[in-house]
């Protein structure tokens, strides 16, 4: 009766528990911590977005269950959006279903399609639902590389050919959480190509479409021709609207992987709350100023935090998307290994960040810093890091401060 079950024994222990702790003893002393470690936006919803939930909640009608696919009118209103943003026609009906966040209904798929023994191929370093997901669901996870190029395209060649069995579903997520690459529509092809010849679904995690900062506009996979014969993408009102609390999110694309998100979803819940799905719709077909004013947000805030760490020392790639940055360790740190350079960093500095270690063995390297905070409060995030830095003997860039740093490449 001691044992672990089963499919708790196939999780590691919790990588970012440590410094989560250290964070909180911390705050318990007193200390002042700039936490930097959460992907968690900080600015407030817009407010006709959150006036249309009051508005609706104050119908007693919105009050019971709903459907767990979602309302018509927000799938019609995802479909809406797909063909504004990307020229891409989707059915509402049977290629959409409203789901708890991007990350609930990457769980349920993994535990809709996948049987035990089945292979999987995740990028590494990503985000952890992608590869334990389907840990949990009993599949096997084959790494592959991160970036969008063809190391991983030649990389995809050689899982085909080297499981067995022969790999079920490939994970992509552009821009990338936590490495910030973004992936253009020629990759995509490439992609698509690959798994259509291979019989290979691809689920694309598209979180972050609307948070970009260069020429480089995040395209959808599902906008390759033939792609919803194989490919379901996950997309979030969390980071588009700042409405991460709400767990707003779908998946779109191929026919058959969304009818057995649905199936199995029809089991577990009766989906979001009616008011919050009604605001959502809001959100998509409302006024979409404030999209290109929280993207500009983000931008401001990485030329801050870039410029800050330059200045320190510090060379981390000015990411093109996304709302991180993916710091390599310094090079008197790098022994140290991501989570205890972390704690340190939170120790010295005040400053927390997300141990690389935590996405992957891969990530191992790297840390991952959040745009989550002011700019005022990220000028003193990097005060205090250039005075850890200049502590530890790393010297300032001879270049000015403001120069522009380079961009993370895909």
């Amino acid at each position: 009766m001691t044992e672990e079950f089963h499919r708790i024994r196939r999780l590691p222990p919790y990588v970012f528990a440590s410094v989560n702790q250290a964070k909180a003893a911390a705050r318990a002393r007193g200390e002042d911590i700039i936490d930097l470690g959460m992907g968690n936006p900080d600015s407030p919803t817009p407010p006709h977005i959150v006036e249309k939930l009051v508005e609706s909640v104050q119908n007693p009608r919105a009050h019971g269950y709903s459907v767990s696919k979602g309302i018509p009118g927000l799938r019609r209103a995802l479909a809406g959006y797909y063909e504004r943003r990307f020229n891409v026609k989707l059915d509402p009906e049977r290629e959409v279903i409203a789901t708890l966040g991007s990350k609930e209904g990457l769980a349920n798929l993994a535990s809709a399609i996948t049987s035990p023994g089945d292979t999987i191929l995740v990028p590494n370093p990503s985000y952890p639902i992608h590869q334990f997901g389907f840990i949990i669901a009993g599949a096997s996870v084959r790494s592959i590389p991160a970036t969008p190029d063809d190391n991983m395209l030649r990389a995809l060649e050689r899982a085909v050919r080297h499981s067995v069995p022969k790999p079920t579903a490939l994970i992509v997520n552009f821009p990338s959480n936590p490495t910030a690459y973004l992936a253009d529509l020629d990759f995509y092809k490439e992609l698509v190509a690959f798994a259509r010849r291979e019989e290979i679904f691809i689920l694309s995690d598209l979180a972050y479409a609307e948070i970009y900062f260069g020429d480089l506009v995040p395209p959808s996979i599902l906008a390759v021709p033939g792609a919803k014969d194989i490919a379901v993408e996950f997309t979030s009102l969390s980071k588009t609207y700042c409405m991460a609390g709400w767990r707003m999110g779908f998946a779109a694309g191929n026919e058959r992987l969304i009818s057995a998100l649905t199936r199995i979803k029809s089991y577990l819940d009766y989906g979001a709350f009616t008011p919050i799905q009604v605001a959502a719709v809001a959100a998509l077909n409302g006024p979409q100023d404030c999209v290109a004013d929280i993207r500009a947000l983000y931008k401001e805030r990485r030329d801050v935090l870039i410029r800050g760490l330059h200045a320190g020392g510090w060379n981390v790639p000015s990411p093109e998307g996304s709302m991180f940055a993916w710091a390599p360790i310094p090079e008197p740190f790098r022994e140290l290994g991501s989570v205890e350079f972390s704690k340190l960093l939170l120790k010295e500095a005040g400053v927390a960040v997300a141990p690389g270690l935590g996405f992957g063995e891969h990530g191992e390297g790297f840390v991952r810093i959040g745009l989550v905070e002011n700019t005022q409060r990220l000028r003193q995030a990097t005060r205090a890091i250039r005075g850890f830095l200049s502590a530890h003997g790393v010297k300032p860039e001879a270049s000015s401060p403001s120069s522009k740093p380079e961009p993370v490449k895909s």
